[in-house]
């Protein structure tokens, strides 16, 4: 049972949201605690439809984000028990962390207990403001204040005559609050990102030292102090003076002090470095007087936290930059995305590919007139290559020259200009990145040596950051050595590859001696069988140790079944020579893998194809075949055996005459 679906994925996320809410339904209705089943389903919908989609992640912006948005903007129900959503959220929390199905990157269980606590004294004021409500939901929650049935559908279709004719009163000024809020409140049904390859780093003594040795840093540093604690006088056009200047320019080391200028405007190495100190809260202007901040001092004895600032004032240069570009009024949004497109890649990627998704954004700036789209086109590449040598000399990126990995071409063919066009995709584009007369001109481009680009451990690591915060998953080596068995194994096979799993995996043991019991302990103690199985086969397929180990535990009365069904898979020899309580174990594993996945009505159809009139002899056999599974078994025997054991058509009591009566019976009547 996976608890991260794609976007597209519909069925299968359904599919599990309802395993979830129901399993938990029992488990909180065993402990007495308060559980929706309306909520428990909408805390589920509210984190696989955001940014990252991991509905087993939760820290206290996503509980604040269910609570204070999701609930309010879409979830329709009855005051008294949107009341009680907190409750259910805390249930569904504890339920994940009891059942080791939590993201242990996400906050700690105690550190969720309060954010949800915190959140409770904001949540009435947030259910009573009508700003955070969506349209949808104000006509919906009208109808149900209506005593509409949201169920009736003709009554719902009725809704809008009712409400013209006056027959369903609403509040008209809480809708017009919906309305205007529409448009100014950011839509919570997020886009999701591109999830991101885990990432190693090196240690933090080693990215500080790189950090001291940024020139960037060297030149701000030196900056604020040339600056100093008196400041310097600006010209009335608010600029260095003409020796300050040139003083300035030879202590940054720019090259421009003995060029022939006439005002410190026309330096654009000084007056970027001037511009990125301010931005950087370095320095500041005040009374025609450069001034040194003040509470910079700390940061100016701290490279690594100094970079960091820096890094992130560097998105805010685009109007800094010189000459005037199409590329800086898009500077903000477009070299995050272009640091992105670089993240996590195993070998420098060509700025050529770069510059072509770039055009894309930039020809919107384009002005109208005769210069070819070329010269604008070549414009925007020298201009990006400039951002990014800025980039360089910060240390966040590394630029080489040479010939681009195969990778980065791999996508690009298909239908080109020239080519037959099939009859399926008569653009030529269907499915790929760039239109085809941009991805002829790239791969010609990439045939050649060029200038490539690669993110340094500073410059990933500071991606990382920006991703994190921004609600994205950026997995990083290292950072489950201290995890729960059950919740490493959940993160390794939802979102590691086998090698950075296997990676992963080993710095998980060497930080707990070794020892590779606790791990069979969580697969064993996992009531989800689907998601036992994936675990068992994730570390049998990493782990050479315990891949040689699984035979041997063939008859492990817990891990048996899932045992065989692995050897089976793998074909290892005597898997198929099985006795008949193994045989029946191996399928009952198989259904209730089945009933987990698709349900108990695909369980009965399946069942009923596959055994025909001995369907309920078979699956009386699986309940008493001793599986050790108790939880599935259960729902096996509820969800399943109980219904094949009703009659096909039980007796009900139905209004009609008395025995030896004539005529009809008074009233309506009503359809069965």
């Amino acid at each position: 049972m996976r608890t991260w679906f794609e976007p597209h994925e519909d069925e299968e996320f359904e599919a599990a949201k309802d395993l979830l809410v129901r399993r938990c339904l029992v488990w909180a209705g065993e402990r007495g605690m308060a559980a929706d089943p309306l909520v428990l389903g909408a805390a589920l919908d509210s984190r696989h439809r955001s940014v990252d989609g991991r509905p087993a992640y939760w820290d206290e912006a996503q509980v604040r984000r269910f609570l204070l948005e999701w609930i309010p903007r879409y979830v329709t129900a009855p005051r008294h028990e949107l009341d009680t959503a907190p409750e259910s959220l805390l249930t569904l929390l504890r339920y994940l962390a009891a059942k080791g199905l939590r993201d242990p990157r996400g906050g700690a269980p105690a550190e969720l207990e309060r954010a949800v606590q915190d959140a409770v004294a904001d949540y009435p004021a947030a259910l009573d403001d009508p700003a955070r409500m969506g349209l949808a939901k104000f006509w919906a929650q009208t109808a149900l204040d209506n005593g509409i049935d949201l169920t009736d559908h003709k009554a719902l279709e009725r809704l809008p005559r009712d409400v013209e004719a006056g027959q369903v009163p609403y509040d008209a000024e809480a809708l017009d609050s919906v309305v205007e809020a529409r448009l100014a409140r950011p839509h919570l049904d997020e886009q999701r990102a591109f999830p991101q390859p885990p990432l190693a780093l090196p240690p933090a003594r080693e990215l500080a030292e790189a950090a001291a040795r940024s020139e960037v840093v060297r030149r701000l540093t030196a900056l604020a102090d040339w600056v100093g604690g008196e400041g310097r006088t600006l010209t009335e056009a608010g600029n260095l003076r003409v020796a300050d200047a040139r003083e300035l320019a030879g202590l940054l080391g720019t090259g421009e002090e003995d060029l022939e200028w006439r005002s410190a405007a026309e330096l654009p190495g000084v007056g970027l470095m001037l511009a990125w100190a301010k931005r950087a809260r370095l320095v500041r202007t005040a009374k025609g007087r450069l001034l040194r901040v003040a509470k910079a001092a700390p940061l100016l004895r701290d490279p690594a936290t100094l970079w960091s600032r820096a890094f992130e004032a560097y998105f805010e240069l685009g109007p800094d930059m010189s000459p005037p570009s199409m590329l800086w009024p898009a500077f903000d949004e477009l070299m995050p995305d272009v640091l992105n497109s670089v993240y996590g890649m195993a070998s420098p990627m060509p700025v050529a590919r770069l510059e072509e998704t770039v055009w894309l954004v930039c020809q919107d700036y384009v002005p109208s007139g005769r210069v070819p789209e070329e010269i604008w086109r070549d414009r925007i590449g020298q201009d990006l290559t400039r951002a990014l040598e800025v980039l360089a000399e910060l240390g966040a990126v590394e630029l080489s020259h040479g010939v681009a990995d195969g990778l980065y071409s791999s996508d690009l063919t298909g239908d080109l200009p020239g080519d037959e066009l099939s009859d399926d995709d008569p653009t030529g584009d269907d499915g790929l990145p760039l239109p085809g007369e941009a991805r002829a001109r790239l791969l010609r481009r990439l045939a050649e040596p060029g200038l490539l680009v690669r993110l340094t451990p500073l410059g990933a690591r500071a991606m990382r950051e920006r991703m994190l915060a921004a609600g994205r998953d950026a997995p990083l080596i290292g950072e489950l050595a201290d995890a729960p068995a059950a919740e490493l194994l959940g993160v390794l096979m939802q979102h590691y590859p086998p090698g950075a799993a296997a990676r992963e995996l080993d710095g998980w043991l060497a930080a707990h001696g070794g020892d590779v019991g606790p791990l069979l302990d969580a697969v064993r103690a996992c009531s989800f069988r689907t998601r036992a199985a994936a675990m068992l086969s994730l570390l049998t397929e990493i782990h050479p140790g315990l891949r040689s180990m699984l035979p041997g535990l063939r008859t492990d009365p817990v891990l048996g079944p899932l045992v065989l069904l692995e050897l089976s898979e793998r074909g290892e020899p005597g898997a198929d020579d099985l006795g008949a309580e193994e045989h029946l174990r191996v399928t009952t594993e198989g259904v209730l893998g089945l009933l987990e996945i698709a349900g108990p009505e695909k369980v009965l159809e399946q069942l009923r194809a596959m055994a025909g009139p001995n369907a309920l002899a078979l699956v009386e056999a699986m309940a008493g075949s001793g599986h050790p599974a108790g939880e599935s078994m259960e729902e096996l025997r509820r969800l399943v055996l109980d219904r094949m054991r009703a009659p096909a058509h039980p007796f009900r009591l139905v209004p009609g005459p008395r025995p030896g009566a004539r005529g009809r019976t008074g009233g309506r009547k009503r359809k069965r």
